[in-house]
């Protein structure tokens, strides 16, 4: 046990070494899905105009991606993390944005209560979109510029058409073959209360940070240091913040090549969208191999939607966008991961915080 308790970045089968193997046929309908779903919701609001793409490119990859089905538990657990979002940002960002104190304590315990659904497992879906979309709704929201109504309206837009794109994609490409449950995962009380806590502090630590040193133009780093909170403790910490690292590299340099092959014409709506839907079938196909959890090909899609969907106009390149991007997602994996690691050790001081690592 102790080689895995001082080895976090160590498992069996590396992601610079991803399994070389044919995909199977249902993984390659989700990765039709994947890419067909954003590029849909991309060139849908660019075509109408509206405004904060990444809630329409990235969305459809979370939730076409992170789960290979779609039913009503799933999209019950989508709309309800839409509207808990969509409150939190008019009602407490509303009443507390100008009061620090009151700002953080309110967002502490709304990532505590989504992590808590995370942890319990039934409710992963709606805990890990709920810290995501809070997040970038609360990066967005922190520029003077931004009318909160217009970000809470596009928000429930995008989850409306993600829905009914998931729908839609999960119609013309339907899984070859029946796919099983997923294992229920029993885990120590203490666990449970090291996860919540370890990842709600660092979350909310991220929070202030991010607002503190007025770091509007960062958004792909602070949803990387909430991205590396995923596995909820410090031995899988280590593992998705090189991932994360991977992913955004290999993102922003095929965002860059695009750009090179574009030049001029990356005003062309046609032209993007191709570029797109052929990056997200490579990454998919990635995601795929890595057991299409929140891994490298995740994080190079993601990256991918937020540089596309953001950043890219006919007024505007995203060359220094892309070059930035890497460069703050880096310095935020590194205090983000230093972070956990104290939180796990301070835990771990504790019997009902204490991580237990069973044996294999």
């Amino acid at each position: 046990m102790k080689p895995r308790l001082r080895l976090p970045f160590a498992r069996k089968g590396s992601v610079l070494r991803p399994a070389h193997r044919a995909l199977t046929a249902n993984e390659v309908r989700q990765c039709l899905r994947i890419a067909f779903g954003a590029t849909l919701g991309f060139t849908f609001s660019k075509l109408m105009g509206w405004n904060y793409g990444t809630f329409f490119t990235v969305y459809p990859m979370l939730l076409l991606g992170l789960v290979p089905v779609l039913n009503g538990h799933i999209i019950r657990q989508f709309f309800a993390n839409m509207a808990l979002v969509s409150v939190f940002i008019l009602l407490i960002q509303g009443m507390f944005g100008d009061k620090p104190i009151p700002m953080t304590i309110a967002v502490f315990f709304v990532f505590a209560f989504m992590f808590r659904c995370m942890s319990r497992g039934p409710y992963f879906l709606f805990g890990a979109l709920g810290v995501v979309g809070l997040s970038v709704q609360l990066h967005f929201v922190s520029y003077s510029t931004v009318s909160m109504s217009d970000l809470v309206m596009s928000n429930i837009a995008a989850c409306i058409l993600t829905v009914l794109i998931a729908m839609l994609m999960h119609v013309v490409f339907p899984d070859i073959e029946a796919r099983g449950n997923p294992p229920i995962v029993s885990k120590p009380q203490s666990n449970s209360r090291h996860e919540v806590i370890l990842a709600s502090t660092v979350a909310t630590l991220s929070f202030v940070i991010f607002q503190v040193l007025d770091l509007q133009d960062s958004l792909s780093a602070q949803v990387s240091s909430v991205l590396i909170l995923f596995p909820l403790n410090w031995y899988g910490a280590g593992r998705a913040a090189l991932n994360r690292g991977i992913g955004t590299l290999v993102g922003c340099n095929v965002g860059l090549a695009w750009q090179l092959i574009l030049l001029d014409h990356s005003g062309i709506l046609g032209f993007v969208s191709i570029g797109l839907w052929v990056s997200m079938m490579l990454f998919a196909r990635y995601h795929m191999l890595e057991g299409g959890g929140s891994g490298a090909g995740f994080g190079a899609m993601t990256t991918m939607g937020i540089l596309f969907g953001q950043y890219l106009s006919p007024h505007q390149d995203l060359v220094y966008s892309a070059l930035y991007r890497f460069t703050s997602v880096s310095v935020s994996i590194t205090v983000t991961l230093a972070a956990i690691y104290l939180m796990h050790r301070l835990l771990n001081r504790f019997t009902n915080t204490r991580f237990i690592v069973e044996a294999p």
